[in-house]
């Protein structure tokens, strides 16, 4: 029985011929099988689908093989797909589930498993603990073998996508743009859409490329410096990038300037509750009656916060995971669910992150507004004040971590920066608020010997000295 496998925030990744092997695979997807059987109609079939990644495809057909042989009916992507489109073809057929083999953003010699619920998302803690359970008891249950069906998820999720945003705006707005699909699984879509809708376009990085050249697929600095490039020299008015399997996204200004993260979301944020007037995707006609909630992982920008208070609407604050916040989205009344790492969700779509659908989101704001990134970024920062974040990550041994937390709820600082402590939020690490909104936290990994230390403040400078507290304090 293997023991190396273990299930972060979104499913099992290991490295390559070390921890993801085949037999591994097979004995998680037998996990999978046994949770469906349990808890789900199995008559309904798993979605199964597959990044760029080496041996991707074949690993998606040993899923599939074990999940047959318990007879349950499979749907098996005959080609590249983005994880969104599997969580859309999960909601749209009616599945009992989805698997998605991905490593995501990790380097070229890692791969993983994402198992996606019956409602086209991100499966909840309860789900995951049932299977993990059922992996820790080596379950691999037999049955009459059922079909695998080879089928072409894209079509079904490309003309949803395609209705999300409304792409004749972007195309009057006559604006060129260049995309990045990072050698990863959301190749060909982007570009597709915009042939389709005369948007002017230019793409990179394109092709299939397991090894990532020179890169990680993390839409982040340095790996997106030839989008940055390509922005400058086709004089592009805005670069969007998505990530290996393209449920994340990150973008660029008309001058080749990283947008982070966090500035996304926010731009996001004002387009819903501005231009759209509250609603999350082109066809809802009709704001709810109530107040949409907007839901935040912890580690996401406290402009946020402020937005929510300016406009009368409700925020909910999660752990790190999609699954948090896709748990919230399902309760209905979301406007938007974003979290640090890249991940953005619109209800109305599917409750599961999508870089693809914040991409084209990001790109109907520019066309409704007429004006540049910068030009928007300077405005909320006008409204909201400056906000500035930075991350590291460190070493720090597992067996340590659980008595440095404790250590840190008892013994708080009592200011950040001269502010005094406002708020201490434990219920996913930990982390300290100030009166200004400043705030430094620190969260272990789930899986790995390493301390994630966040911090934001209204100056980089500031965001130094924090991140450099947050040091300190790991060496009591």
């Amino acid at each position: 029985m293997p023991t190396q496998i273990k299930f972060g925030t979104d499913g099992w990744r290991g490295l390559i011929a070390d921890d993801f092997t085949f037999d591994n695979v097979r004995h998680v997807a037998g996990a999978i099988a046994s949770y469906v059987l349990k808890h789900e109609d199995a008559a309904r079939g798993i979605v199964i689908g597959y990044d760029t990644r080496f041996l991707s495809d074949r690993a998606a057909r040993a899923v599939a093989e074990v999940i047959a042989a318990a007879g349950i009916p499979v749907r098996l992507a005959n080609d590249y797909v983005p994880t969104p489109t599997v969580s859309y073809n999960v909601k749209k057929l009616g599945a009992a589930g989805g698997v998605m083999v991905t490593s995501s953003h990790n380097p070229w010699n890692w791969n993983g498993v994402k198992f996606k619920a019956k409602f086209g998302g991100s499966a909840t803690p309860a789900i995951m603990k049932s299977i993990e359970e059922q992996l820790a008891a080596g379950t691999m249950p037999k049955g009459q073998a059922a079909k695998i069906e080879e089928v072409d998820l894209k079509p079904a999720y490309v003309e949803a996508i395609s209705e999300f945003a409304d792409l004749d705006l972007i195309r009057r707005a006559n604006f060129k743009f260049a995309i990045d699909s990072m050698y990863g699984s959301g190749r060909g879509v982007l570009p597709g859409i915009f042939d389709a809708h005369g948007i002017r376009y230019v793409a990179i990085r394109q092709e299939v490329n397991p090894l990532f050249p020179g890169i990680n697929p993390e839409p982040i600095i340095p790996h997106v410096a030839l989008l940055q490039e390509a922005v400058v020299k086709e004089r592009c008015h805005a670069g969007l990038v998505t990530d290996g399997d393209a449920d994340r996204v990150g973008g660029m200004d008309g001058h080749g300037g990283y947008l982070t993260t966090h500035q996304i979301i926010c731009l996001l944020l004002h387009h819903l509750i501005v231009n759209r007037k509250g609603r999350g995707s082109a066809s809802a006609k009709t704001a709810s009656a109530r107040p949409l909630r907007v839901v935040k992982a912890l580690t996401t920008t406290s402009m946020v916060d402020k937005m929510c208070a300016a406009y009368g609407l409700p925020l909910v604050e999660t752990g790190v995971g999609f699954k948090y916040i896709c748990a919230e989205m399902l309760k209905g009344d979301v406007l938007l669910g974003a979290e640090e790492s890249g991940g953005i969700g619109f209800p109305g779509h599917i409750p599961e992150r999508d870089g693809i659908a914040a991409g084209l989101m990001l790109l109907e704001l520019l066309a409704t507004e007429r004006v540049s990134v910068n030009r928007l970024l300077a405005k909320l920062e006008k409204q909201f004040g400056p906000h500035r974040y930075g991350r590291i990550d460190t070493h720090y041994p597992l067996q340590k971590r659980a008595s440095l937390m404790e250590f840190l709820k008892n013994n708080p600082p009592d200011k950040l920066l001269g502010s005094p402590l406002a708020d201490i939020k434990t219920f996913d690490g930990v982390k300290f608020v100030a009166e200004d909104s400043s705030w430094l936290m620190l969260r272990g990994s789930g899986t790995e010997p390493v301390l994630r230390i966040y911090a934001e403040t209204k100056s980089a400078a500031g965001v130094q000295k924090l991140l450099k507290l947050g040091v300190s304090l790991t060496r009591r």
